[in-house]
């Protein structure tokens, strides 16, 4: 992920007069408390604010990656971050709009405290005078006994209200229903702002526009107990072009962590975002200037089957989430894969990784090429495998098979191979 060297490189980007400004010019702002009191806590001085993060899975995904980055972007205009990882949050489950969700073991959750933690520590600088702090709100609601809690806390929420929050209302119309624990969920919120604004002086939080009802919540709660204002500022829900959630594909998330999306997995992905959105993600996902992000539209207008702005995308959050190495690795083996690089000079773990996302295999050494290219799906049939090795456009590791009769003999790293047909349709083989 990305490293200090490289945090302390990027900066904001002077075209704008403040940082809200520049938050609203990349599309980071749906909702927020008043505009312009905002502002002016903004550019009046270095404030603290936070967002939270449950451990709701062992990673962080991309939806995540749009809090941290806007987080990374108020700090670098000078303001103070907190990170709030939700030890005690992730216990109870912030309630979906469909079905409730299963209650981890309080291990598992510890397990993934850990995890988070040192995911979104990646992203924020905990040096210098506006320096992050990583926070647990276990620390706060672990020592509160249930009568305090409803005394202390409870009192000041009113039901009514409660009801009427989205997430609530959609699960209350469901056959589903709702439980008390994930009714309660707002209330365990709005404790996290107050205990920051107590102990902090943390006076925004930020958080997706989703979770709209669950943000006021601490507002509401910092006004009742403190008789004092603080602010919300939440980021829209990523959708493309045609409206469909950003980062999910048949119900996979695209995770940060390298073991569950591989870096060249990951480069892939935004490698292929369609010319329609490219310029959006460009603002929200890099640090790349007005300018030179103007720059990549205009060249993605005049020349788009050169894809610029989508391998400069692929390149900036690829490094900034995993490393400059792992993007290089991640591009010399799209070039390999199709005849363009040494595909021996491929490390193992990026070339399995790349292999895992063609249409693949198992086979033993000495199987006939004809019935890999059957296995694959790179043809329908043996007599139209013969046809293509004839006709010249089948190969092995970027070797041309010239004989019918060839079988599976040459091996990568003793247990790949990359077979083709034609310029652009790939296989991955593994062999035991």
């Amino acid at each position: 992920m990305a490293t200090p060297q490289a945090l302390a490189s990027q900066h904001n980007d002077s075209t704008f007069s403040d940082i809200l400004e520049e938050l609203q010019w990349r599309g980071l702002v749906a909702l927020s408390t008043d505009a312009d009191e905002l502002r002016k806590a903004l550019t009046s001085g270095s404030i603290t604010y936070y967002c939270g993060f449950d451990p709701t899975a062992a990673s962080l995904h991309l939806g995540n990656l749009v809090q941290l980055l806007t987080m990374r972007r108020l700090q670098l205009a000078g303001h103070k971050p907190l990170a709030l990882i939700g030890g005690s949050t992730g216990l109870v489950g912030d309630p979906r709009p469909t079905a409730e969700r299963t209650l981890n073991t309080k291990e598992t959750v510890a397990e993934w405290v850990e995890k988070l933690g040192g995911q979104a520590s990646r992203f924020l600088s905990f040096e210098g005078p506006n320096a992050a702090r990583l926070v647990n709100n276990l620390d706060w609601t672990a020592p509160l006994s249930a009568i305090d809690f409803l005394r202390e806390i409870g009192k000041h929420f009113r039901v009514g209200k409660m009801l009427s929050k989205d997430a609530v209302s959609a699960r209350l119309n469901s056959e589903h229903g709702i439980s008390y624990t994930e009714f309660s969920y707002q209330i365990l919120q709005g404790l996290d702002f107050l205990e920051l604004f107590r102990q902090y002086d943390c006076v925004l939080q930020t958080g997706g526009s989703d979770q709209w009802g669950n943000l006021t919540s601490g507002t509401d709660l910092i006004h009742k107990v403190e008789g004092k204002s603080a602010h919300i500022l939440a980021t829209p829900l990523i959708t493309n072009s045609d409206g469909k959630k950003f980062g999910k594909s048949e119900g996979n998330a695209v995770w940060l962590d390298a073991d569950l999306t591989s870096p060249y997995a990951f480069y892939q992905f935004w490698l292929n975002v369609e010319d329609a959105d490219v310029v959006d993600r460009l603002k929200v996902f890099t640090f790349l200037s007005r300018t030179e992000i103007e720059d990549l539209a205009k060249q993605t207008n005049d020349a788009p089957h050169l894809r610029a702005a989508q391998k400069r995308l692929a390149l900036e959050v690829t490094t900034l989430v995993h490393s400059a190495q792992a993007a290089q690795g991640a591009i010399d083996a799209s070039a390999a894969l199709f005849g363009q690089g040494d595909l021996e000079a491929l490390d193992p773990q990026t070339l399995q990784a790349a292999l895992s996302e063609l249409p693949n295999t198992n086979a033993v050494k000495g199987t006939a090429i004809t019935q890999l290219l059957v296995d694959t799906g790179l043809v329908a049939s043996i007599s139209a495998g013969r046809r293509a090795i004839a006709e010249g456009g089948v190969y092995l590791n970027n070797a041309k098979i010239e004989d019918e009769a060839a079988t599976l003999d040459a091996l990568l790293h003793g247990k790949f191979a990359v077979l083709r047909r034609g310029k652009k349709t790939l296989a991955g083989i593994f062999t035991a």
